[in-house]
């Protein structure tokens, strides 16, 4: 009790406890600072970026594969049709091609700094066509919407496409036409891949994660979180003599890779956790727990006697009967 009295009116052991602490506050410097926020930042953002980027990628995809042409069709058709349907008098300013335009776009080959190749060797009726068609694409591409014109037809296109064949008569013809195609050397290899992995991702019926479930494994007595990806391979079953499953474990902390293993549905053990809680546990490597299974709050229980602990391990790798 003196003891505590004295250390307490000690000014040098006061001294003392606050020089440690501003020591240990001048020791986390901004090097560490910067880290931990930039990795806490990094964290938060990087998720909402990527997926920003998928779909941005995934738009520029559509637009300069389908839209793209969808204009240059659309371009064409209307310059091939404007001049049957509309009078002279009312043609539109791009579609007149004078006889002074067309010796200035010869002598600069092209116009509003479009080249046209090969507007010299042309014929007058070719050459006053191509540089219509040069006129009609500087105004299209001053107006947006028409730009993106191209953009909306291919959405329209690709919901009729999903309309017309996600029904009964639909489904038929485009099976037909795909077992046509994959007699095509070159795309009987490539096409049933890349099927495979759209369905996956963007198809109706589920094929990939629906259970998660807990597995002995890599040996008795360790349980590891898996996801069941199927019923499992007939010849396995008939080899192991009951029914089976085929579970993923993914690995941390990239749950895109791992190890697919098979086992027998009496020693699965179903997990009433989703299967995204699941892949954030796999994740973080296990520190993101739903909060429906969180445990109280007590610390990292701590192991056994490593001497023990080892005796152990041996013991169940020796087997019951060693």
């Amino acid at each position: 009790m003196t003891r505590d009295v004295e250390d307490t009116q000690d000014p040098s052991r006061a001294e003392d406890t606050e020089t440690g602490s501003v020591g240990r506050q001048r020791q986390r410097g901004f090097g560490q600072d910067f880290k931990q926020f930039f990795g806490r930042g990094l964290a938060i953002l990087l998720p909402s970026i990527l997926t920003l980027w998928i779909l941005w990628q995934l738009a520029v995809f559509v637009y300069n594969n389908v839209g793209q042409p969808i204009n240059q069709v659309v371009r064409l058709a209307i310059i091939e049709i404007t001049p049957r349907v509309v009078p002279d008098e009312s043609l539109p300013s791009w579609f007149s091609v004078t006889a002074t335009e067309l010796t200035d776009a010869r002598e600069q080959g092209g116009i509003a700094g479009e080249s046209i190749p090969g507007l010299e060797q042309m014929e007058d009726a070719e050459a006053r066509q191509a540089v219509r068609r040069a006129k009609f694409r500087t105004v299209w591409n001053d107006y947006w919407v028409l730009e993106a014109s191209g953009l909306i037809v291919a959405i329209v296109l690709i919901y009729f496409s999903g309309l017309l064949l996600g029904g009964l008569i639909g489904r038929r013809i485009y099976s037909q036409l795909e077992s046509l195609l994959a007699r095509i050397p070159g795309f009987k290899q490539v096409y049933p891949h890349v099927k495979q992995v759209t369905e996956m991702v963007l198809g109706e019926r589920p094929i990939a994660f629906n259970r998660v479930v807990l597995v002995e494994y890599p040996r008795r007595g360790i349980y590891t979180v898996g996801l069941v990806t199927g019923n499992g391979l007939k010849s396995v079953a008939d080899a192991a003599g009951s029914d089976i499953l085929t579970v993923f474990i993914p690995s941390t902390p990239t749950p895109f890779t791992g190890f697919t293993i098979t086992v027998p549905v009496p020693d699965v053990i179903d997990l009433p956790i989703a299967v995204d809680e699941a892949v954030r546990f796999f994740l973080t490597g296990g520190v993101l727990v739903p909060s429906s299974e969180q445990r109280p709050e007590g610390g990292v229980i701590e192991a056994d006697d490593p001497a023990e602990a080892a005796a152990r391990a041996t013991k169940a790798l020796r087997g019951p009967n060693d």
